[in-house]
C-alpha cells in the first residue's frame, strides 16, 4: 500500500462520512464539489472533507482506491457511494436519507425534504 492508500484508508475507517473534494466544505474550488458539499451541510451531515487539490498524491490516490474517475467522492461508514450525479440523484430520490439513517448518522430530514421539494 502507498502512503497516499494508507492516508484515504485511515480517513475511512476513522471517520463515518468523508468527502473527497476540491476545496473545503467552506471554501469548495469547484462546482461539483460545491454541489456535495452544500447539500451534505444542508442536510446537517457531519463529515471530513478532505481537500484533494492539497495532495496531488491523495488526489490520484482517491481515483485508484475507489476505481472512479472524478472527484468529489463520497464515503458513508467506510464504503465509496458516488460523485455529484449519484449524490445528487440519491438525495432526490430519498436513498440518501436511507443511507444515512441506516448507518445511524444524524442528519436533518426537514433539510432533505425541502431539497426535494425544490428539485421535484
Amino acid at each position: 500500500m502507498t502512503n497516499a492508500a494508507e492516508t484515504i484508508k485511515a480517513d475511512i475507517t476513522d471517520n463515518n462520512v468523508v468527502l473527497f473534494m476540491k476545496g473545503t466544505s467552506m471554501a469548495p474550488q469547484c462546482g461539483f464539489s460545491s454541489k456535495v458539499a452544500g447539500i451534505l451541510n444542508y442536510m446537517g451531515v457531519e463529515f471530513k472533507d478532505v481537500n484533494v487539490l492539497a495532495d496531488d498524491g491523495i488526489r490520484q490516490g482517491i481515483k485508484d482506491f475507489s476505481d472512479w474517475p472524478t472527484i468529489p467522492q463520497l464515503y458513508v461508514k467506510g464504503e465509496f457511494v458516488g460523485g455529484c450525479d449519484i449524490i445528487i440523484e440519491m438525495t432526490i430520490s430519498g436513498e440518501m436519507d436511507t443511507l444515512l439513517a441506516d448507518n445511524d448518522i444524524a442528519f436533518n430530514k426537514e433539510a432533505a425534504e425541502k431539497i426535494r421539494e425544490a428539485n421535484g
